[in-house]
């Protein structure tokens, strides 16, 4: 899988607002999926399932299986890719542009 594509299922991924609380709801510790259904009463087992795999397909979720249980584990190195590459650059400009703007006004 290119970067390119990684980039984009990772935003896929975190465009969805259910999904985004679901990264948030293991962000502590790894749940089982069963855990997350309960968490998440208003989605039926199936739909959650679904969000997982999207998530998988990110690679921001890592399940491991023991014995009956799946446990969801976060991965939050894609998303601190996304920063790196995205966010940490934007930041920076925009505050130079904020600054500039700040001595234009001062001065």
């Amino acid at each position: 899988m290119s970067s390119e594509s990684i980039e984009n299922a990772v935003f896929k991924a975190l465009a969805n607002g259910k999904r985004r609380q679901m990264l948030d709801a293991i962000k502590h510790a790894p749940l089982t999926t069963g855990a997350l259904c309960e968490k998440f009463p208003e989605m039926d087992r199936c739909t959650v399932m679904q969000h997982l795999k999207v998530l998988e397909e990110a690679d921001l979720v890592i399940p491991r299986k023991e014995g009956r249980e799946r446990w969801n584990h976060l991965n939050a190195l894609p998303i601190q890719a996304i920063h790196d590459r995205w966010i940490s650059q934007y930041a920076g400009h925009a505050m130079s542009v904020l600054s500039a703007l700040k001595g234009e006004t001062e001065g």
